[in-house]
């Protein structure tokens, strides 16, 4: 398994991290997105990463990469067993991406952006799905830019630093 990555990148991230997280050995191929190569998009005709490769299957979009390990790799699921919980915790992502994931990149542009507030409303602790799913961003806002978090989410991602694949993404993130 393959996955074509940037690790500055916080849709990388959850793909990284839902492979840590259920313990599935890849190949990382760091791409440069200053200067993507042109066979990117040949994998992803956006030329976006992270790409996924499982034996020449090809997957685009990180939260899809994401229901594609989960169902391909049952064990140590990522999404709850209910699925009305499972629904709720696409719901929350799907609206996480509409969102904060729009508020940040307005943030990085230096345009006018609501990224504390987003952070103050984000629903921590719902499922692995969406707590891998939030993350990078919270990981990003406080070990890159400097955020204060609000005390909950603060200790949500310190609790989320205790397994592997969240602890990896924090260290990687403070070698930036």
């Amino acid at each position: 398994m393959k996955l074509y990555d940037a690790a500055a990148c916080p849709f990388c991230a959850r793909a990284r991290m839902a492979l840590q997280f259920k313990e599935i050995g890849y190949e990382p191929i760091e791409i440069d997105l200053r200067e993507r190569p042109a066979w990117i998009y040949d994998l992803n005709v956006t030329g976006r990463v992270p790409v996924l490769d499982d034996g020449g299957y090809v997957l685009p979009e990180s939260a899809v990469i994401m229901e594609y390990l989960d169902e391909r790799y049952p064990d140590r699921p990522l999404l709850p067993e209910d699925a009305r919980d499972r629904a709720t915790a696409r719901l929350l992502v799907h609206r996480f991406d509409d969102l904060l994931a729009r508020d940040w990149y307005a943030f990085r542009k230096g345009e006018a952006h609501s990224v504390e507030q987003r952070l103050e409303e984000l629903p921590v602790g719902q499922s692995v799905f969406a707590d891998i799913a939030f993350s990078p961003w919270v990981i990003r806002a406080r070990d890159l830019h400097g955020f204060r978090l609000p005390d909950r989410v603060e200790e949500w991602l310190n609790d989320l630093a205790r397994h592997p694949a969240f602890a990896a993404e924090i260290e990687l993130v403070r070698s930036l």
